[in-house]
């Protein structure tokens, strides 16, 4: 999934999906909360894959998975792209008004706008990009 789309959280607390990654997560997906502060949609195979990937661990290591899926909600598209974004998990990652929704690889995020732009600043800086491209064999 690639891009940035600017959107903003309804009074209900939905935001709106764009098409290009309504296409690649499909009608029912999986938003939990991230390592980073920010949520992140699964579609519904690669959200299957990381729960093979968890059944496959140890139990004693899949406890340490725990929050990841407790703090799972299955989302489904409304009518008009939007979804319903649990308060919890809102809360989680101070998500209040404007969201910025970013493609990353297999899977996109959710993102406080100005948490974004902090992010998105710093990670574009050309030192860190060449350093991405050296770890890639670019």
């Amino acid at each position: 999934m690639t891009g940035i789309y600017q959107h903003s959280l309804d009074a209900k607390g939905r935001v709106f999906i764009p098409a290009k990654l309504r296409e690649e997560l499909g009608d029912v997906f999986y938003v939990t909360i991230s390592m980073d502060n920010c949520l992140c949609a699964y579609n519904a195979e690669n959200w299957q894959v990381l729960s093979d990937k968890v059944n496959a661990m140890p139990y004693v290591k899949q406890r340490r998975v725990r929050p990841l899926f407790a703090n799972a909600a299955k989302c489904e598209l409304d009518g008009q792209g939007r979804i319903l974004l649990p308060q919890n998990l809102r809360e989680k990652v101070g998500l209040v008004k404007n969201v910025t929704v970013v493609g990353a690889n297999n899977h996109a995020e959710l993102w406080d706008s100005e948490a974004w732009a902090a992010i998105c600043a710093e990670e574009s800086q050309p030192e860190n990009i060449a350093a991405v491209m050296e770890e890639l064999d670019f």
